[in-house]
């Protein structure tokens, strides 16, 4: 589907916002932590449902690099050395789409994983 290709994406590094506007008319701004957190890799999302690993302390994590993979998608590569993350277009879209969801899933599992988040950020 042509839509769920980006138009145009910004990475912002000192508000630490990826930027991504697609063919429907859809922008989104996604944080950094966000997109760390919710990382395709199998390091973050496991290798299959239920297997996720809860990232701790990522509130200040950075995008050090953008890198285009093919016409499919994009490597981020954090500045806590994380990189193993292919985050294609469709699961972009997916996150930016389920932004204010699964951010609060995140910050309740924080929270009931006894850590206090440290941003007072309401995104």
């Amino acid at each position: 589907m042509s839509s769920v290709k980006p138009t145009e994406i910004n990475f912002h590094k000192v508000s630490r916002i990826l930027e991504l506007s697609f063919a429907d008319g859809s922008t989104f701004n996604l944080p950094c932590e966000y997109l760390r957190v919710y990382s395709p890799s199998a390091e973050v999302a496991g290798h299959g449902p239920g297997q996720e690993t809860l990232q701790i302390g990522k509130e200040d994590v950075n995008i050090s690099r953008v890198e285009p993979v093919g016409h499919y998608a994009l490597n981020l590569i954090f500045d806590d050395n994380h990189h193993t993350g292919i985050y294609s277009w469709e699961y972009l879209y997916q996150l930016g789409e389920n932004y204010e969801i699964k951010w609060a899933s995140y910050l309740e599992r924080l929270e009931a994983a006894g850590h206090k988040h440290s941003s007072t950020r309401t995104e």
